[in-house]
């Protein structure tokens, strides 16, 4: 998911820089939260982690540009299931900077754009799997149902993010319109695609649940409490 430059510019960057800012804040408190009942090194691991993820992601999974953005697997629900949601933000937010450092300099005007676009809808899941998953049950044991949910809700979000910044960017027209209809209809492959990845991810973690691997990934995602 980047989208293009130009769509946002000019004075109404003021407000994605708003949003990253808000993006920003929420990623701090995860980030407290998650060093209350973790090691230093085990967030930073998982925070290097998110980062190679997200870069290989945007880079080497397919993408393809659609009107106004470009589509990707971004799979950011496995993210946040894996490794938590703090490391998952900084994981999205590092590596889509990286990228535009070095592989894609013009997409740095749109990167407090982007980066909402991504962290906004990672936080609502965040947000839902706390209201979703009941208690005394670890991510693991994640039903179909759930994951399905989450990842729909996080792919929903930057649907409808991107819709946003386009109408707010560059009009409600039919132009505008129809580059939206366009990239929606092109992410629906994302939709059907992502919630496999989740469910791959889960039956992966299950099997090294009693290995020295599963230390590598988030606490909450063996542990219920």
């Amino acid at each position: 998911m980047h989208i293009e430059p130009g769509v946002v510019d000019g004075a109404k960057m003021i407000l994605a820089c708003a949003t990253a800012a808000g993006a920003a804040t929420c990623t701090v408190r995860e980030t407290v939260a998650d060093l209350s009942h973790s090691t230093a090194v085990s967030f930073a691991l998982r925070t290097a982690l998110a980062s190679v993820g997200t870069f290989v992601f945007f880079e080497v999974l397919p993408h393809f540009a659609v009107g106004v953005s470009e589509v990707h697997f971004i799979l950011g629900t496995t993210l946040f299931v894996l490794l938590g949601s703090a490391p998952a933000a900084l994981g999205l937010a590092l590596g889509l900077l990286v990228q535009g450092l070095f592989l894609a300099p013009s997409d740095l005007p749109m990167y407090f754009v982007n980066v909402t676009t991504l962290l906004v809808p990672l936080f609502a899941v965040s947000a839902l799997a706390r209201r979703l998953v009941p208690q005394g049950t670890a991510y693991v044991d994640l039903t179909c149902a759930d994951v399905l949910k989450l990842s729909a809700l996080y792919q929903g979000g930057v649907v409808a993010w991107v819709a946003f910044w386009v109408f707010y960017g560059q009009g409600v027209n039919a132009a505008t319109f129809q580059s939206v209809l366009s990239f929606g209809a092109a992410y629906a492959v994302v939709l059907l695609i992502e919630p496999l990845a989740d469910l791959t991810a889960l039956a992966g973690a299950r099997a090294i649940r009693n290995t020295g691997a599963a230390r590598l990934l988030a606490r909450r995602l063996y542990d219920p409490a």
